[in-house]
């Protein structure tokens, strides 16, 4: 029988060390020339508070948390990853005592070890194989399948299972009376049980190299692979941000040195947005929960995201060539080399990615709320309309209406400014110009303003703050539009020129409190307006009306039973995380039968008027809202609530077009606890 030093031994080969540092030279010089191509990007901070952005790493990381919200390939990758980790770690243990003399395997840990190893590998195989499964039996439109993927599976099943073939072979090799602790390994033994001794230490050393070979193999081939994420992804949840998208970057536009606003080329883009496109795992997450995609439009946001991978894949290695470390003149070095680099290839905008693809986005979040290594697709997309709009004054011709009438009378409807506050005749209202002594500053916006429907909603509200005491005043006819769509249009000019006049006159007013009942509103003046000295503290009414029902300022005594669903607007949602305070409403309104649709709260199905789409036709495709509206019928509602002018406007529109026009409607949930109180 071989002696058990014939099967320890080996791990101490000295052919091991240079294969082993071959493999990691490999992968450190791969690693590095993806790193170089990040680095044409553009300066962005991304490692403030390092503690937080660890811990939040590794939180997901283990937990699987996003990965997790779609139960098959969350399990899938689950079973890969800790697998994987459990064997990282063991082989390491094993390496520590055959090369270093580390006596670590003795005793009942040596049981457990063994135990863990067998189980985890055989857990990886399962997740390798329903891998497959989902891949080639399955094929969901989501997934694409290149011949990388099949070698990344085929590799590491390849790789357990001659592990588990050298494992079988040593225990039938030296008659490990410990064996049941190795369960795999012990099937396998099992099978060479009639070999001769030799044989046994022949096939085993065999096998043994070829595990480590292909193992070595593996770590080479990361930096090539979509294996890659496994870099590519960690450091890129580890450089996210939290806020992305929720408020874009701020223009110096008074620069005489800035050339072009915007992104047009490759080298304009963020470091961190170029490793945006080595973390994207194309998993498909993104496309699969896009408004614009399931509706038939041209935008795909994997597709967008490996468009531009594929376009840095070309173009990078020429700019890096060019590529010195510094700033400044570098990047005009760069630009230069792009210049000409791009001249003779596909343009970034029109070729690359096409107009049409990017004034398809209602920047409504999903695609960056899905994606379990978040990539950041929104602030690209803005980008590259900020160029469009400031650069080229290329835009959909309904925009331009839409920019003149903010230009001209401070609101996208075109009313003009001095009827702003006709829409609170009667109700005592104060301006803060009358009374500057006030709690609240209410920022009615331009749809409770200037469309009819949405002057309810404020006079609702409005209602409901006064029976409840409420301090508060509005700007009357010096509030102007907040530039939401403006700057979500690429208009950052314009978006500025209005934030700046808005920020000048409630700081004029000491303004400290704000109560918004627009999400779109809401969320610029909370996220946006601090980048210009706008600091407030900014309250939906959503919030507030939960709050006030808590504090019993307000009763909802009346209503009736009625079928309800509920729809999360993405501004409110998935950008603010304001998901508990309008369900609470609902529960607090005796009568109403709450139905959730099955796309809601993260989930939720944007209405299709984000990012200045609310001003723009839908040529291509099915209307967003349509859609929308088909998933609250299938709810069996007699009403629809919501907390958006424009998810109002957008459902009725929906409502409209369907044979259900007569029996449901759309109400604010201001407009359903108004009337409750009655």
């Amino acid at each position: 029988m071989p002696t058990r030093e014939l099967f320890w031994n080996i791990h101490s080969h000295w052919l091991i060390y240079p294969l082993f540092l071959a493999s990691l030279a490999i992968l450190i010089y791969g690693l590095m020339q993806r790193i170089k191509l990040w680095r044409i990007g553009q300066p962005d901070q991304r490692w403030d508070n390092p503690g937080k952005r660890i811990w939040s790493t590794l939180v997901e990381l283990l937990s699987h948390r996003k990965i997790m919200r779609e139960k098959f390939p969350g399990l899938m990758h689950l079973f890969i990853f800790w697998g994987f980790l459990v064997l990282t770690i063991g082989t390491a243990i094993v390496a520590l005592q055959a090369d270093f003399g580390l006596q670590l395997l003795f005793g009942n840990f040596y049981l457990v070890f063994s135990l863990a190893m067998d189980l985890a590998g055989l857990v990886t195989i399962l997740g390798i194989l329903m891998a497959a499964y989902r891949r080639y039996i399955q094929k969901p439109d989501r997934l694409d399948t290149i011949p990388d993927d099949g070698i990344s599976l085929l590799l590491i099943l390849v790789i357990l299972i001659t592990g588990f073939i050298a494992e079988g072979l040593r225990i039938a090799g030296i008659g490990d009376p410990w064996a049941i602790w190795s369960p795999v390994g012990l099937v396998f033994a099992s099978i060479f049980s009639g070999m001769t001794d030799q044989s046994i230490a022949t096939t085993f050393t065999f096998f043994w190299w070829t595990h480590l070979v292909l193992a070595f193999g593996f770590i080479a081939y990361i930096p090539y692979s979509k294996l890659f994420h496994i870099i590519s992804g960690t450091v890129n949840h580890l450089t996210s941000s939290p806020d992305a998208g929720k408020a874009f970057s701020l223009i110096d536009l008074e620069d005489e040195k800035t050339e072009t606003y915007g992104v047009s080329k490759l080298e304009e883009f963020s470091w961190r947005q170029l490793l945006d496109e080595d973390a994207c795992t194309r998993c498909g997450r993104c496309q699969d929960n896009c408004p614009a995609y399931l509706s038939g439009k041209p935008l795909s946001p994997k597709e967008f995201t490996q468009g531009l991978k594929e376009y840095l894949n070309k173009v990078g290695p020429d700019l890096v060539a060019q590529f010195k470390p510094g700033t400044g003149a570098v990047h005009q070095e760069v630009a230069a080399t792009a210049k000409d680099v791009e001249t003779s290839g596909p343009n970034l905008i029109g070729d690359v990615i096409e107009e049409e693809t990017l004034w398809s986005c209602t920047t409504c979040r999903s695609c960056i709320e899905q994606c379990p290594v978040k990539v950041e697709h929104v602030p690209k997309i803005v980008d590259m309309r900020r160029n469009l709009v400031l650069v080229e004054s290329s835009f959909p011709q309904e925009v331009q209406l839409t920019f003149r009438n903010m230009e001209n009378n401070y609101n996208p409807w075109g009313v003009g400014w001095a009827k702003r506050v006709e829409w609170a005749e009667g109700l005592d209202v104060k301006t803060i110009d009358e009374d500057q002594n006030v709690e609240y500053l209410y920022w009615v916006g331009c749809a409770g303003s200037f469309d009819e429907r949405n002057k309810k909603v404020a006079r609702a509200l409005v209602t409901i703050l006064q029976q409840a005491g409420v301090s508060f005043a509005i700007l009357g006819t010096e509030e102007k539009c907040c530039g939401d769509s403006a700057r979500r249009l690429g208009n950052e000019y314009l978006y500025q020129s209005l934030a700046q006049e808005n920020i000048e006159t409630m700081n004029g007013f000491g303004v400290k409190k704000i109560i918004t009942h627009c999400p779109h509103c809401f969320n610029t003046l909370l996220n946006e307006y601090p980048q210009m000295g706008g600091n407030y503290e900014v309250i939906h009414h959503t919030q507030l009306i939960d709050q006030l029902l808590k504090e019993g300022k307000i009763k909802c005594s009346g209503g009736q039973g009625v079928n309800l669903t509920y729809h999360d607007s993405c501004y409110l949602g998935r950008y603010n995380n304001v998901y508990q305070a309008p369900r609470n409403i609902l529960k607090s309104i005796p009568g109403v039968s709450l139905k959730e649709m099955e796309r809601n709260q993260a989930t939720s199905f944007c209405c299709g008027a984000g990012g200045g789409r609310m001003w723009m036709e839908e040529h291509t495709g099915k209307r967003i809202n349509i859609l929308r509206t088909e998933q609250a019928f299938a709810t069996k509602p007699e009403v629809i609530a919501t907390n958006c002018p424009f998810c109002l406007t957008m459902l009725e529109d929906g409502i409209k077009s369907g044979d259900e026009s007569e029996k449901v409607k759309v109400l604010d949930l201001a407009e359903l606890v108004y009337a409750a109180m009655k």
